[in-house]
């Protein structure tokens, strides 16, 4: 413990943190805290208990436990790492075995079911202080947000957790469970619904987009290296968001009849009407002006142009410049009509701000807040006849998305997000890589 000593607050020297859950992201927890001198004690279910136990062999402050009982009474701050549909039965297993004056949070990404369970099955004397670090366990988590909720807990609880996470140097904001759950919805729920719904229509019409000139370029980089980069984490990631969510799952919902209601006026070719909704939904969610306000980039756009046309996947099969033409972004326009129709002003949430959310955000803004672009994509939704059977799939997409979260079926939701995730699994270590320099690049243009 010596390297991290100076970090430590007094009292705090023997401090134990406990992790319940060693996925992707509960190793991350591990590895930063143990290399800040913290001593973790961690587990996961028992069939891996072999596996992480000769994983973490050679590292002292990890002791990785057979069960959560373990974990739970000898820990002073526990925190669970595990998938939010299953987070009630774990706390349930686990959460009477925690040690007395013990803090315990969760890490799943919708805190409504997290707390609930926390109150149910948790004994009184056990404080609560959650956590969610808005970022992938593969992302560098300096300067990226990280939500705390101090919901039964002591200023001086809150400390000592402060504490134990300083170390990962992220922006720590404190928000209630309620507050949290409302951001990550407006940031996250209808974006991720457009980048699902992507995959599935290119999937549903046996197509790699970054083989064909129609889906490289601008924009289109963007597009297809965040479809990629969702449908390469687990399923479970954006199931519990979207499911568990109540505000969540109406978003999606919405997102849904955006996609419909903006296809239908495409199918009967009625430009002003289209034209006047999404202008309408435009100066909602992004104002009157070109690049005025709206923002908190100083008036800036939140992504350069030279980003958007920097990092395409390879040369398309076929590259011929006739075949280079506008398109209509239909998934892009109904977000900002889904955004519109809810009252929702991502801006607003800015504070809780990562990389991936500025540049799914940021490519939506380019498209609106350029003239000439939005006018063309309009214009091509009516009159072009290339991308229509592209956009009937990705209409059933999201109308099937939506469908899946209002019933709460976790499991149709894992078969249909995994078997478009095998389609494209291929590209994935590609895209990474290139999805990495992307958020990179933007990161760095956001500073100041």
């Amino acid at each position: 413990m010596a390297a991290a000593s100076r970090h430590v607050p007094a009292g705090m020297e023997n401090f134990v943190v406990g992790l319940i859950g060693m996925g992707d992201m509960g190793r991350m927890y591990a590895e930063r805290l143990s290399e800040a001198g913290w001593r973790i004690l961690a587990c996961d279910r028992e069939d891996r208990y072999d596996s992480l136990k000769e994983r973490y062999s050679a590292n002292k402050n990890i002791e990785i436990c057979r069960n959560g009982h373990l974990v739970s009474r000898a820990s002073d701050y526990i925190i669970y790492n595990v998938e939010a549909a299953v987070i009630d039965s774990v706390i349930a297993s686990y959460g009477p075995s925690t040690k007395l004056g013990a803090i315990v949070g969760g890490q799943t990404s919708c805190k409504s079911p997290e707390i609930a369970a926390f109150e149910k099955h948790l004994p009184a004397d056990v404080d609560i202080v959650s956590c969610h670090s808005l970022h992938g366990p593969g992302v560098d988590p300096t300067n990226q947000p990280l939500v705390l909720i101090q919901h039964r807990a002591p200023d001086a609880s809150l400390r000592k957790v402060e504490a134990v996470l300083r170390c990962l140097q992220s922006k720590f904001v404190h928000l209630s469970a309620r507050e949290h759950d409302r951001i990550t919805a407006d940031t996250q729920a209808v974006t991720h619904a457009a980048f699902l719904s992507m995959g599935k229509a290119w999937h549903a019409n046996r197509q790699f987009p970054w083989t064909m000139s129609r889906y490289v370029g601008g924009i289109e980089n963007v597009k297809v290296n965040l479809m990629l980069r969702i449908y390469s984490q687990k399923w479970h990631v954006y199931a519990g968001l979207a499911i568990l969510n109540p505000e969540a799952r109406e978003q999606v919902a919405q997102y849904a009849r955006s996609v419909t209601d903006l296809y239908k006026l495409m199918l009967v070719g009625d430009l002003d009407g289209l034209r006047a909704r999404l202008y309408a939904a435009r100066d909602k969610v992004f104002g009157t002006d070109a690049w005025g306000g709206g923002n908190d980039n100083d008036g800036r756009p939140l992504i350069e142009p030279s980003v958007l046309s920097s990092f395409a996947l390879g040369q398309p099969d076929d590259d011929d410049p006739a075949t280079h033409r506008a398109n209509n972004h239909l998934s892009l326009l109904a977000m900002v009509d889904c955004w519109a129709e809810l009252g929702i002003v991502p801006y607003d949430h800015m504070l809780c701000s990562t990389p991936l959310f500025r540049l799914r955000l940021g490519v939506t803004e380019y498209l609106f807040r350029t003239p000439a672009l939005l006018d063309a994509a309009l214009v091509t939704a009516v009159e072009d006849q290339t991308y229509r059977s592209d956009d009937l799939e990705f209409t059933f997409a999201a109308r099937a998305w939506a469908e899946c979260v209002s019933l709460g079926h976790f499991e149709t939701w894992r078969k249909r997000f995994e078997s478009t995730q095998a389609f494209f699994e291929p590209r994935f270590a590609e895209a990474k890589i290139v999805g990495d320099q992307m958020m990179k690049k933007v990161f760095e243009s956001s500073k100041p």
